[in-house]
């Protein structure tokens, strides 16, 4: 019984390994053309991939959008149809086809802001991270879950059962109140206005500065 545990543990661990590896492979498919721009190790790179701090839970989040956190910048990787039909407040639209398009480098190569990506899962937002940061950027994130995540613990959370302990029932009194402020709850019709209201985040780019060449000379 022991052994047949320890297997299931086992492959649960390869299974999310050979994931990893699969994101990474992917990822560096789409690079040639910029291996000259490379700065980040393989080593680092796997360090990086394997390092969970990169995501953000959507609890962590919806704290910071409703606390007006000026430091996050939200960049939806979605197509422009679902990116028009729903999104996070505040948040712009890159889709991920686009993220090497020279137009948008300047907001997500730049240390002005946290920079969150999203879709509807974790798969195209942690292939554009994995992207991304082989090209060196900084301040890169992931929402956990993406947009999906989003909808089932902050638009519609479960309800903790009696058995949970006090963090549960305070977590999901958060998610509610969550929910209010981001216009769960309310007729469809108000819903509706109230995301046709929501403002879009303005974001000056912080350019890049080009190195001057060499003056003078013998």
């Amino acid at each position: 019984m022991i052994n047949r545990n320890l297997a299931k543990i086992l492959a649960k661990r390869y299974i999310i390994l050979a994931s990893l590896l699969l994101i990474a492979a992917l990822g560096l498919v789409l690079l040639p053309a910029y291996q000259k721009n490379e700065h980040v190790t393989a080593e680092d790179l796997l360090a990086k991939v394997v390092n969970p701090e990169r995501y953000v839970t959507s609890d962590d989040l919806a704290h910071k959008i409703i606390a007006k956190d000026p430091s996050i910048l939200l960049i939806d990787l979605r197509d422009e149809e679902e990116y028009a039909e729903y999104t996070l407040a505040g948040a712009l639209n890159i889709p991920f086809d686009a993220i090497l398009n020279a137009d948008y480098e300047a907001y997500l190569n730049q240390g002005q802001y946290d920079v969150v990506l999203f879709s509807n899962d974790d798969f195209k937002a942690d292939q554009a991270w994995l992207i991304l940061t082989r090209l060196d950027y900084k301040n890169l994130h992931v929402l956990k879950g993406g947009i999906n995540g989003w909808y089932n613990t902050i638009l519609n959370p479960p309800e903790p059962t009696e058995n949970m302990a006090k963090e549960a029932f305070e977590r999901y009194d958060f998610r509610k109140a969550a929910a209010m402020y981001f216009g769960v709850g309310i007729k469809a019709q108000d819903n509706e206005q109230q995301l046709n209201r929501t403002p879009k985040k303005v974001v000056v780019p912080v350019m890049k500065k080009k190195k001057r060449k060499p003056e003078g000379g013998c």
